[in-house]
């Protein structure tokens, strides 16, 4: 994504509910089965809340049974970006928006086919918009 959104935090707090402040900006996480969308199948896109950036389709999202919504790709290559986390004694891969920077969550290799990786997002990071039919 070449067209970056850089807000000083002070302009994110004014755009940003509490909330997805916590989660986007401070990489804080919603609690499992609390979220919007862990268990929300409706066809259309998921996009960053901070940026609007389209992220995810409903047409990759499958039920992990972990409490979050779960897709096993991207969009697109470039929507994403990863970070190495060694936060609370783990070694995981962090999610970000590729625009804005916002936490997402984190992508595990335990997913189905065909990419056998889990994209664990926490709902308040995403906006949905249904697909026309």
């Amino acid at each position: 994504m070449d067209d970056k959104i850089i807000r000083s935090e002070e302009e994110w707090k004014k755009i940003l509910t509490p909330e997805q402040y916590r989660v986007l900006r401070e990489k804080g996480t919603e609690r499992a089965y609390t979220g919007e969308y862990w268990n929300h199948f409706e066809e259309g896109v998921y996009k960053c809340a901070g940026c609007g950036a389209e992220l995810f389709s409903s047409d990759t999202k499958f039920d992990s049974h972990c409490g979050w919504p779960s897709y096993f790709t991207p969009l697109a290559g470039d929507r994403v970006i990863y970070k190495e986390d060694r936060s609370y004694g783990m070694i995981r891969t962090e999610v970000l928006c590729a625009k804005c920077g916002g936490h997402l969550g984190h992508v595990f290799d335990d997913g189905p086919e065909p990419t056998g990786l889990r994209y664990c997002i926490n709902s308040v990071s995403l906006v949905f918009e249904k697909r026309p039919k």
